[in-house]
């Protein structure tokens, strides 16, 4: 299964890894635009607190997994790092990208069927964009490829 010393990358295992960088980026893109929508921010400080969230909940599924498997936690930390942060920035680039050129979306509060319309079209699209970037990554023995070791 290996080639030149790296993993096969097949397209379920980056739609896998792509799935589980959704889930926490889903978490954090969702929370982050809630709060900001009900507090009334504009749209600057709303993106900026979707996408941190985005990354701690991403992070913080990985690390999760990875502490489980008995991994201390100053090597989780780098291992989620090592393994997310280029999934989790393309998944929030064209996320936040799908958001902010909608129109009227940032203007859309959350009793509007749009907000929540463009917020899936959104995550959807920034899944399809992703599962490539990660095969590439799991091909290299980069990305998901790092925390594979420690599944079970």
């Amino acid at each position: 299964m290996q080639h030149d010393g790296h993993p096969h990358a097949s397209w379920s295992m980056a739609v896998r890894a792509t799935l589980h960088c959704l889930t926490g980026c889903a978490i954090g893109e969702v929370l982050g635009m809630v709060i900001g929508t009900a507090l009334g921010w504009g749209s600057v400080p709303t993106l900026a607190l979707a996408i941190a969230l985005a990354f701690f909940f991403g992070y913080a599924l990985t690390l999760r997994g990875v502490l489980k498997a008995g991994v201390d936690l100053r090597a989780a930390i780098r291992v989620a790092l090592a393994a997310d942060t280029l999934s989790i920035a393309v998944m929030e680039l064209i996320d936040n990208g799908v958001i902010v050129v909608w129109p009227g979306a940032m203007d859309a509060g959350l009793g509007d069927a749009l907000f929540w319309w463009v917020l899936a079209i959104a995550l959807a699209a920034a899944f399809v964009v992703t599962t490539p970037v990660n095969k590439w990554m799991i091909g290299r023995g980069k990305g998901h490829a790092v925390v594979h070791q420690y599944h079970h």
